[in-house]
């Protein structure tokens, strides 16, 4: 043991923390902006129009369309993402007379009419990097996300044991003193919210316990695709046997929210116009705590209730509920914003743990104008994953609105401009002084973000004051917080330089090198 359990804890936590920081804060990031996800996705595609409509309506007005576009499709299926979704992604399975590149999706608004909206990956990008990262195998990349987020848990834990003094770091921020005030700032954000912290991280590995721990689907099951058929049914359609009407789908909808007393999510319909034909109606995503849907299959044509699946068990329900808890779907404008400041917080407290790292072991160094290799690359590191990301994501959105809107792999290169911002800033970080290349690209990311709404405004007819003027609080939410980011990071980069270029900065000069005293 170092030096006594108190001291291994520490060395646990620092190295824990550091060895996968970069992850945790790409991870922390990017999970933070999906809890507003469809507010992200809502601004990339601002060709569709979010029109109020009740679940049954916009259902009805669904089908009509597919009746009409798709008549000799197998299956249709309609999906809302709840009741913060613009619109409605439309699925089907084309017929056998239907050429072999025929559409199968389409996108309509809440009117129920066909939005031909750029193609984008919107949040769900960043929803989905948060856990399956990007340009690697999705298998590996779950179980490179889930060490991680192991080494969180044992970096809070092992913080929790090395704190001595954890009440007071309740209420210490001491601005303006160098290492000691990012130490407050990592002890502060990890205490104030430890009890979210400790939820998010545990919740995000009970999300993919049947990935990580996969024995007990094997001792019970001849593989995991019997598994979630017994779990997650997913009826197929029967052979068709003649021709009969559909019946109108909106009173089964109405009947299926009547029961549950909550609001529909999708509706799956198979074998339309057929006389097997089937209505499965299943709940929205933010419709309880538990992300488990419950569902009711109707005969097509009779309307009469054939089946009701309802997730229960203690297992089903825990394990439901906490994913819920983890993903926030449920969570009114108030919690999700709450939900949201504390993931920022999050990214806060692995943001100045990283960089505490320097702070702490530059002031040691025999040489602070040559330090070692290791201590080097720890800092290009820092600059590279704590502002290239950011900056990779105002570059995202900015190739939303600079992209042509036509042309096939659009979503793919929206994508591909924020990886290639994000590695920009590791070579940048590389080939600077470091404490000049925390400035560039802290000020780079706030001109980045305050140029978003600007852009937004010269290409669409949706900018911040038509939104504000129109009640569309959705775009004006997402400018005005862009020009908040900017803000935040503009006053990060000048305070770095006004602290580089003091007469002081001499005197600093032993733990310059590092945003740690810029910014302090």
């Amino acid at each position: 043991m170092k030096n006594g359990f108190r001291q291994s804890m520490a060395w646990l936590h620092t190295w824990t923390g550091l060895l996968l920081g970069w992850l945790l804060f790409a991870i922390f990031v990017t999970g933070t902006s999906s809890y507003f996800q469809e507010e992200i996705t809502a601004w990339m595609t601002p060709e569709i129009r979010s029109v109020p409509a009740d679940g049954p309506t916009r259902f009805a007005a669904a089908t009509r369309w597919l009746e009409r576009e798709v008549p000799g499709a197998s299956e249709w299926s309609v999906y809302s993402a709840g009741k913060r979704a613009a619109g409605l992604q439309l699925y089907w399975v084309n017929g056998p007379d239907a050429p072999a590149d025929a559409p199968t999706d389409a996108r309509l608004d809440g009117a129920g009419r066909k939005a031909d909206a750029r193609e984008t990956a919107g949040g769900d990008f960043l929803y989905r990097f948060h856990y399956n990262l990007h340009y690697i195998n999705w298998y590996w990349a779950r179980w490179i996300v889930g060490i991680a987020a192991m080494a969180m848990l044992v970096a809070i834990f092992s913080g929790i044991v090395t704190h001595k003094k954890i009440i007071a770091d309740f209420f210490l921020l001491r601005l303006g003193k160098g290492q000691r005030s990012w130490l407050d700032a990592h002890n502060a954000s990890s205490v104030l919210f430890l009890p979210f912290i400790l939820m998010i991280t545990y919740t995000g590995l009970v999300s993919l316990a049947t990935h990580y721990m996969p024995w007990g689907i094997a001792a019970n099951y001849a593989n995991e695709e019997k598994f979630f058929e017994a779990t997650f049914p997913w009826p197929a359609p029967a052979e068709k046997v003649g021709p009969a009407p559909l019946i109108a789908v909106a009173p089964l909808v109405e009947h299926a929210e009547r029961t549950w007393g909550a609001g529909a999510g999708s509706v799956r319909i198979l074998n339309p116009g057929d006389r097997t034909a089937q209505v499965i109606v299943s709940t929205a995503p933010d419709a309880s705590m538990s992300v488990r849907p419950r569902s009711m299959t109707f005969d097509g044509v009779t309307g009469k209730l054939i089946s009701a699946h309802n997730p229960s068990g203690a297992a089903t329900a825990t394990e439901g509920t906490m994913i819920g808890l983890h993903a926030g779907r449920f969570a009114s404008g108030v919690l999700r914003t709450l939900y949201f400041l504390s993931g920022v917080a999050g990214c806060v407290m692995v943001a100045s743990g990283l960089i505490l790292w320097t702070v702490k072991r530059r002031a040691k160094l025999p040489d602070p104008d040559r330090p070692h290799f290791g201590f080097r690359l720890v800092e290009k590191l820092n600059i590279g994953a704590i502002g290239g990301l950011p900056l990779g994501m105002a570059i995202y959105f900015l190739a939303n609105r600079l992209l042509p809107v036509e042309g096939a792999g659009r979503s793919d290169r929206e994508i591909a401009a924020l990886f290639i911002a994000w590695g920009g800033v590791f070579v940048w970080a590389a080939v600077r002084p470091s404490a000049r290349a925390w400035i560039e690209v802290l000020a780079v990311t706030a001109a980045a973000f305050a140029l978003v709404p600007v852009v937004s405004a010269l290409t669409t007819d949706r900018s911040l004051i038509a939104s504000l003027a129109n009640g569309d609080m959705v775009f004006a939410g997402f400018d005005l917080s862009m020009l908040l980011v900017a803000a935040g990071f503009g006053w990060a980069a000048a305070k770095a330089k006004r602290r580089a270029t003091s007469p002081k900065a001499g005197v600093r000069k032993r733990t310059a090198g590092s945003p740690v005293t810029e910014a302090a």
